[in-house]
């Protein structure tokens, strides 16, 4: 094998390989994410309940709709931690294209009339040609600079969609998704059990897409990069090519999320377009653990989950009854989220995916 040497010494192309996994971890990776997707596949079949974690039984239409919100934005936390966890990119404009799947789909068959599936083909383009056409130039700088164009990007999409031009997008008011264009096995509180299986199929989507990328020759170079984007270079490789399409990916999930977005909501919201949403997902890698699909998933998962159940929680009669230096902050779902990721970070530095690790060290 040919190597060539740089300032950090003699590096080869067999760098950039994994190391194989033992047996027993192989078939534990695999198995224990197909049964725990299978029991969630199943769960709008039971009838558990669990008082005070969900609204009400488990295949009730309210705790379906929080447990697909969670799988959505699961999924979407996935795909910021494709761009910041695995090739080091530090984006505060993905929110932009959760929207852009969100309101693509909801302005052509709202307002233009579109079939819904003429809207999802146009949603895909979209998806694809905007993120390339942006991705192309913000990635001309790295670093710092790279975070601001996004930043800088995101908040042009937001302002165009907050002055609601042609009264396409409805302003601060959103757009709500008109009746007729949702499938009838997708409308009603009787179906929400299938938005849920939507949501969930989705985040299988997700997953499996990342799982492949990752496992190809684009996702070792992804993790080089992260390291050491001089050692990239000196291979011949050139990383530009590589974040793009990193970029690119990360941003068409988004989009298509976006997508799941609007059907399990009924509609677009401003709020979507906003940088605090993509802080959102930003939290959600950092408490799952960067560069870890299942880290970034469950860290989608528990801010989502308790970013809805705190505020049920604020207004109980549990926290009423408190004293008031406990009910003034226990009644605020942000400042619990702030406590909760201090203490995350300061004790579960790596997030909750290193907690196997931890775990398994403790018992050697």
């Amino acid at each position: 094998m040919t190597t060539t040497a740089d300032a950090s010494g003699t590096v080869s192309v067999d760098d950039l390989r994994p190391r194989p996994a033992s047996p027993r971890r192989r078939w534990v990776r695999r198995g224990v994410p197909v049964a725990a997707f299978a029991v969630l596949a199943i769960l709008p079949f039971s009838t558990l309940d669990l008082p005070g974690l969900l609204p009400g039984p488990a295949n009730s239409p309210g705790s379906l709709q929080l447990l697909a919100v969670c799988l959505v934005f699961a999924g979407l936390a996935a795909t910021y931690d494709l761009l910041f966890g695995r090739t080091g990119l530090l984006s505060f404009g993905h929110a932009l294209y959760v929207a852009l799947g969100s309101y693509t789909v909801n302005i052509a068959v709202t307002k233009l009339g579109l079939t819904l599936p003429a809207a999802l083909l146009l949603a895909v383009l979209v998806g694809l040609v905007v993120p390339a056409l942006l991705g192309a130039v913000a990635l001309r700088v790295n670093g710092i600079a790279f975070a601001m164009v996004t930043l800088a990007t995101a908040q042009v999409g937001s302002i165009l969609v907050m002055s609601d031009p042609g009264r396409l997008t409805g302003g601060e008011e959103g757009l709500p998704l008109a009746p007729d264009a949702i499938p009838a096995f997708l409308s009603g509180v009787a179906n929400t059990a299938n938005l849920y299986w939507l949501a969930l199929g989705y985040l299988v989507l997700v997953l499996a897409v990342i799982a492949w990328v990752v496992a190809s020759e684009p996702g070792r170079v992804w993790e080089a990069i992260r390291e050491n984007e001089r050692r990239v270079s000196v291979l011949g490789l050139q990383p530009y090519r590589f974040r793009l399409l990193a970029f690119v990916i990360a941003s068409f999930l988004a989009t298509l999320g976006g997508v799941v977005h609007l059907f399990l909501v009924g509609g677009s919201s401003p709020q979507i377009t906003t940088s605090n949403f993509t802080l959102a997902f930003l939290v959600m890698v950092v408490l799952g653990g960067t560069g870890s699909r299942w880290g970034a998933m469950l860290g989608g998962v528990l801010y989502t989950y308790l970013d809805h159940r705190l505020a049920a929680l604020g207004t109980s009669d549990a926290v009423a009854g408190l004293p008031e230096v406990l009910r003034a902050p226990l009644s605020e779902p942000l400042f619990v989220l702030g406590v909760l990721f201090i203490v995350m970070v300061y004790f579960l530095p790596g997030g909750l995916a290193s907690l196997t690790a931890r775990l398994r060290g403790r018992t050697r």
